[in-house]
């Protein structure tokens, strides 16, 4: 028995998940390759920003109170806006997730009597209250901002013929809103190619309107971002990619230089902008965030790609497939049931670090319209690069799986998972044995 093994069964896995996931890890070598490489290009993306940026020592210094002049504050937005090929960043502890930071710049680059236009369907669930699809005190709607949207196809790809007549038919549009990852929905996630065709359509007809990407659970997952195909703002948030496990907080707008302004006015207050925001000694962890966040995200997109094999091969509907190429870390894996839904985080949930002998149990979470179960033993409450999964309680019954600081940590989860599956009869220990010799 190899230590490995050892270990494994030790932690609660049965010799035919092990062998089923042993066998399943060797059919991805060369895909993981792949992900490695881009996890290089990337790397040395983020390296030369930060030594052009000339970071230094100074920059982990604790600034407080109205934070001016803060060095490590001003040269990380400027580290950002290098990584991303933008003209300007804000990345602030005082973003707390990425639905304010959405929020905010949404907010900041509209007007009343103006119009947002989504042209990739309904946005993640937790931006309707923002934008009054569902009622909220503080709404975009009470501001009298106006929202649309253009579903995708049923292939989950842009409808340009409709985007094109709502582009014709709304005189009022201030903002065009993509979303990149697929939220609770098992459409496809967009490739920044895809998006980057997109935004040139949209230009073409309204070159005068800016188009923002919700970028979350994107960054870092292919070479280029969707800043490098013409969008005039990428959002996202701290606690996922570009934070590398290691921010605690924050979250960060990059883009012109006109809507970046007008971000950071909102978020703080008018003539004051960028020039305030104490740091509250966690630049360090930014920073260092920031340069892990390449290898990071490819542990976990590793892991998505394994489970994405492991479940398609057992039955189960995925998106992506096993075989699809990656624009995101979400996997999705459909159970049909509520209780395969519940196994599933429930194994997620053993497998954790932190917390891993609580059990999840489905909440009416605020900001969602039915019952959530979240599993995540995370160092960083909520922080979704870190080993987790959820999904509503309702068909077709999806889990979202994403994280895992190490690939090690995702793999484990997974097997966790099915174990869990196996154990509840939702899964038959033939079907292991079965695809293991394929």
């Amino acid at each position: 028995m190899s230590d490995t093994t050892y270990y494994q069964e030790k932690l609660g896995l049965s010799p035919e998940v092990i062998a089923f996931g042993k066998a399943t890890e060797d059919r991805l070598k060369e895909r993981f390759e792949k992900i490695d490489e881009t996890a290089e290009a990337n790397q040395l993306k983020v390296l030369l920003a930060m030594q052009e940026c000339r970071v230094s020592e100074g920059c982990f210094l604790t600034s407080t109170g109205y934070g001016y002049n803060d060095l490590g504050r001003d040269t990380l937005e400027e580290v950002y806006a290098k990584v991303f090929h933008t003209e300007s960043a804000l990345v602030r502890p005082q973003i707390t997730c990425g639905t304010h930071a959405l929020a905010l710049a949404m907010a900041a680059n509209t007007r009343p009597g103006g119009r947002i236009l989504s042209i990739s369907g309904k946005p993640y669930d937790t931006l309707e209250e923002v934008i009054g699809i569902r009622e909220s005190v503080g709404s975009l709607k009470e501001y009298g901002i106006s929202y649309a949207q253009v579903d995708l196809t049923e292939r989950g790809s842009f409808d340009y013929h409709a985007i094109e007549t709502a582009l014709k038919e709304y005189n009022d549009i201030h903002l065009i809103i993509i979303q990149r990852s697929k939220g609770y929905q098992t459409r496809p996630t967009l490739g920044v190619e895809e998006i980057g065709a997109a935004i040139r359509f949209v230009k073409d007809i309204c070159p005068q309107v800016p188009v923002m990407v919700d970028n979350c659970y994107g960054e870092f997952v292919e070479t280029a971002e969707p800043s490098d195909f013409g969008a005039d703002m990428i959002v996202g948030s701290l606690i996922k990619n570009p934070g590398g496990g290691l921010a605690a907080t924050g979250g960060y707008i990059c883009g012109t230089k006109t809507c970046v302004d007008r971000a950071a006015a909102r978020l703080t207050a008018p003539g004051l902008a960028k020039e305030v925001g104490a740091n509250l000694g966690v630049m360090t962890s930014f920073y260092q965030g920031l340069f892990l966040a390449p290898t990071v995200t490819a542990g976990a997109l590793k892991g998505a790609v394994f489970a994405a094999n492991i479940f398609e091969l057992l039955g189960f509907p995925v998106v992506p497939d096993g075989t699809e190429e990656r624009h995101d870390i979400i996997q999705a894996v459909s159970f049909g049931t509520p209780e395969g839904l519940i196994a599933f985080c429930e194994g997620i949930q053993e497998a954790a670090p932190v917390d891993s002998y609580v059990t999840p149990e489905p909440w009416p979470m605020p900001g969602y319209d039915s019952d959530v179960i979240m599993a995540a033993g995370a160092f960083v409450q909520g922080s979704s690069i870190e080993l987790s999964a959820d999904g509503p309680l309702k068909p077709p019954y999806a889990a979202y799986f994403q994280g895992g600081l190490t690939w090690y940590h995702a793999k484990h989860g997974i097997l966790k998972a099915l174990q869990k599956l196996v154990d509840r009869g939702l899964v038959k220990k033939e079907k292991l044995c079965y695809h293991s010799v394929m």
